[in-house]
C-alpha cells in the first residue's frame, strides 16, 4: 500500500480507529510528519488533538544509545538497565537531561506558542506518526504520555517496519498498523509524496484545531456582560460571555452554596470559549432563597429555572437554533438531569461535575440527550452515586472519573482535567441534538 501523501494516510487509519469515536481520547502527533496524519484522525473521531514533544536522552559518550527520554510537565523516563550498563553517573545523567529538555522547551514553545497540553489523566492517549523504523521515539514518546497519566496508550502508523512491529507490542495497550512490511527500507517509501513538514505547518494544524471556528487567541468577546433573566416571579443575575464565531450555548446550573462567580466554574467557562462556546452562568436562586435550605434542594425549583432561562437565551440575538448545552455541578447536575427529562427539552447535551444525579430519580430513564458524568477519583460516596446514575441513564452516556480528584477537584491538574472533559464532549455533542434510547 503507498499513500498519496500525509492527509491521505490519517484518513485511511481514521477508518481503523473509528471504534475510538465517543471515547475518552486525545489524539497526539508525533512532530513533525506525525501531525497531518494525527490532525486528519482527529477530526474523524472528534477528538482533541496536541502534540506529544519528546527528547531521547542519550548516554553521554555515545549519544545515539538511548538511556531516557524527556517530556513536559518535567517528565523523565529513565531506563536504569543502560543507565548502569554504560556506567552513568548521577551528574551525567542531570546534565544530559538539562541539555535535552532546554531544546524541549523551545519546541514546546514553537509549536504551541503559550497553549497549556491538553490534559491526559485517566484518558486514552492515542499517539500517531507518519510511519515508524527503529521505533525509538515512538517508545519514548509512549513511555512520557503514560508518566503523563494516560490510562491507556494506542500507538497509531500508516506503516511500520515488521520487525519493530513485534518489539513494540510490549510498549503500549495497541497497537494499530495499516501496514507492516517484510522489505522496509525508509518511511518515505510508502509514500508518494513525501515532502519534509515545516514548522508552520504544525503550528497551523493545531491553531486550528484550538480554535475550529476560526477566532484569534486575542479576539474580544461579541458579548461580556452581566444580565438579568425573568424566571416567574424573580429575576436572576447571570453573566454571558459570547466568543466570536459561537458554535453553541453553554449554561450553568451551580451547586448548592455556589453562584455565577464560582472560581471554577468562571474557569470551565473560559475552557469552553477558547473552543468557540458562548458561556451563560447565572444564579438558581435569589440572595433571600440561598439561605433557605429546603430553596438548595428544591430540585424541582430549579429545573424549572434553567428550563426559564434556556427560553430566555432563545430570544436572544442569533440563538434561535443554535445548540444548548448544559453544564451542572452538585445539586445544579442534579437540577439539569431533571429538566433534561422533560418531554422536547431544549438542550443538546449535559456534563454534569461532581453531580448528583441521584437527586433526578426515577427521571433519569427519561433523559435523551448525550451525558458526561465527571467524578473525581477520591470522590467516594459521589462516584458510586455517578456509577448508579449511568446505569439508570438509557441516552448516550458515560462516567469519566479524574484520578486523584476530591469533590471539589482542588488538586492540580484536576480541574484542568475536567474542563477538558467536559469541553470535549460539548464540541463533539454540540450539534447532536437529542437521542435516541440507548
Amino acid at each position: 500500500m503507498r499513500f498519496r501523501d500525509r492527509s491521505d494516510a490519517g484518513r485511511r487509519l481514521a477508518l481503523r480507529l473509528e471504534k475510538l469515536r465517543g471515547q475518552d481520547v486525545v489524539v497526539l502527533g508525533l512532530p513533525r510528519g506525525g501531525v497531518p496524519v494525527a490532525a486528519e484522525v482527529a477530526d474523524a473521531l472528534g477528538a482533541p488533538l496536541d502534540v506529544i514533544v519528546v527528547r531521547k536522552v542519550g548516554v553521554p559518550f555515545q549519544h545515539e544509545l538511548a538511556m531516557g527520554a524527556v517530556g513536559e510537565g518535567g517528565v523523565l523516563v529513565v531506563n536504569q538497565r543502560v543507565v548502569g550498563l554504560a556506567g552513568v553517573t548521577p551528574a551525567e545523567l542531570a546534565e544530559a537531561e538539562r541539555r535535552e529538555r532546554t531544546e524541549l522547551d523551545s519546541r514546546v514553545e514553537r509549536f504551541r506558542g503559550g497553549r497549556p497540553r491538553v490534559p491526559l489523566a485517566g484518558r486514552t492517549a492515542v499517539l500517531v506518526d507518519d510511519g515508524i523504523a527503529t521505533g525509538s521515539t515512538a517508545r519514548a514518546a509512549c513511555a512520557v504520555a503514560r508518566a503523563l497519566g494516560a490510562a491507556r496508550i494506542v500507538l497509531a502508523v500508516p506503516v511500520c517496519a515488521r520487525d519493530t512491529a513485534r518489539q513494540l507490542g510490549s510498549d503500549v495497550d495497541e497497537l494499530i498498523c495499516l501496514e507492516t512490511p517484510r522489505d522496509f527500507g525508509a518511511v518515505g517509501q510508502f509514500y508518494v509524496d513525501f515532502r519534509a513538514t515545516q514548522d508552520e505547518e504544525v503550528v497551523e494544524l493545531l491553531e486550528r484545531a484550538a480554535h475550529p471556528a476560526g477566532p484569534a487567541d486575542d479576539a474580544p468577546p461579541v458579548r461580556d456582560e452581566e444580565v438579568g433573566v425573568t424566571a416567574g416571579a424573580v429575576r436572576l443575575a447571570g453573566h454571558l460571555t459570547v466568543p466570536p464565531h459561537a458554535r453553541g450555548l453553554v449554561v450553568f446550573a451551580h451547586g448548592s452554596g455556589s453562584s455565577r462567580h464560582s472560581p471554577r466554574n468562571r474557569y470551565v467557562a473560559a475552557v469552553l470559549q477558547q473552543a468557540a462556546l458562548a458561556t451563560l452562568l447565572f444564579d438558581l436562586l435569589t440572595p433571600v432563597e440561598e439561605v433557605s435550605r429546603a430553596s438548595v434542594f428544591d430540585i424541582e425549583l430549579l429545573a424549572g429555572r434553567l428550563t426559564e432561562v434556556t427560553a430566555w437565551v432563545r430570544t436572544q440575538p442569533g440563538w434561535p437554533t443554535l445548540p444548548i448545552g448544559w453544564f451542572g455541578a452538585s445539586t445544579g447536575a442534579g437540577a439539569a438531569l431533571w429538566a433534561a427529562a422533560e418531554p422536547g427539552a431544549d438542550v443538546a447535551a449535559v456534563v454534569s461535575r461532581g453531580g448528583r444525579p441521584d437527586l433526578a430519580g426515577a427521571r433519569l430513564a427519561d433523559v435523551r440527550a448525550p451525558t458526561l458524568l465527571i467524578v473525581g477519583g477520591r470522590d467516594d460516596v459521589v462516584l458510586q452515586l455517578n456509577e448508579e446514575a449511568r446505569q439508570r441513564l438509557r441516552c448516550e452516556k458515560r462516567l469519566s472519573v479524574v484520578p486523584g480528584a476530591t469533590h471539589l477537584f482542588e488538586e492540580p491538574g484536576t480541574l484542568e482535567a475536567a474542563a477538558a472533559l467536559a469541553r470535549d464532549w460539548f464540541v463533539a455533542h454540540g450539534g447532536a441534538g437529542p437521542q435516541p434510547d440507548g
